[in-house]
């Protein structure tokens, strides 16, 4: 089975490593940058743009995508746009957007003021003060992938801030029934926002749509509880389709 992994903002390829590893042994794995990442420049499509870019780069096979934060904003996107891509969906702490356009404002205000101040403070600062957010408090030091964070550029990351953070999305709530693929909702248990977000998601995608729980974790789960998060992720790709069809990920998966 081939299994995408999207990281998260400011993250590489690298964030991934320690699943990719364990994974590699029965599929194959594909790890690609996100659009604004890895040394790259400022980017200038919208997310809808960058989303479907992002889906051509990959292409074919199918396979399973699985998204942390940004990243899982984006393979919703591509897995309602490109379903032929998306066999099967793992969203670990995401969401489908905010629909409330004041609130979307909202966000691209927040988000602009994080670019700007990248763009005055520079990049060690930005990245200092980003992982002391009370979103990552659980996350260990050793496990924040400081040094790969420090490969992106202030351009690219800014650029990532303004064009892919969640004001500055289309909200996708009013689509989530069109999944027919499994899809598994992923959270730290101890990152309330997004366990609540879940069980939105969940209600409404339907019954294609489990929900499970890191146990001890916060946000970025696959990096605090990496064994947790493999488990549950490893029964999600082991269950068997029904003849002729991809088989639901039940509610309440463990």
């Amino acid at each position: 089975m081939r299994v995408v992994l999207l990281h998260g903002f400011s993250q590489g390829p690298g964030s991934w490593a320690g699943i990719a590893a364990r994974l590699a042994g029965r599929h194959e794995v594909v790890t690609p940058t996100l659009p604004g990442h890895g040394g790259a420049g400022a980017i200038h499509g919208t997310f809808e743009e960058e989303a479907a870019a992002l889906a051509e780069t990959v292409g074919p096979p199918p396979a399973v995508w699985v998204g942390y934060s940004m990243g899982g904003r984006l393979a919703l996107r591509i897995a309602l746009d490109r379903p032929d891509l998306v066999p099967r969906l793992v969203l670990l702490g995401a969401t489908a957007g905010l629909v409330d356009p004041a609130d979307r404002k909202a966000r691209r205000l927040v988000d602009e003021t994080l670019a700007s101040g990248l763009e005055r403070k520079g990049l060690d600062r930005f990245l200092t003060g980003w992982l002391s957010q009370p979103l990552f408090q659980r996350l260990p030091p050793e496990a924040a992938g400081l040094e790969e964070r420090r490969t992106n550029t202030v351009a690219g990351l800014a650029s990532a801030l303004r064009r892919l953070g969640t004001g500055a999305q289309e909200p996708l709530w009013d689509r989530l029934g069109e999944l027919r693929m499994p899809v598994l909702l992923l959270a730290g248990e101890h990152d309330s926002k997004f366990v609540s977000i879940a069980f939105r998601l969940a209600a409404a995608i339907g019954d294609g749509a489990g929900l499970s729980f890191v146990p001890g974790a916060g946000h970025a789960a696959h990096l605090e509880r990496p064994d947790s998060f493999m488990t549950i992720l490893e029964r999600f790709l082991d269950r068997e389709p029904p003849h002729g069809a991809a088989s639901p990920a039940s509610k309440g998966a463990p």
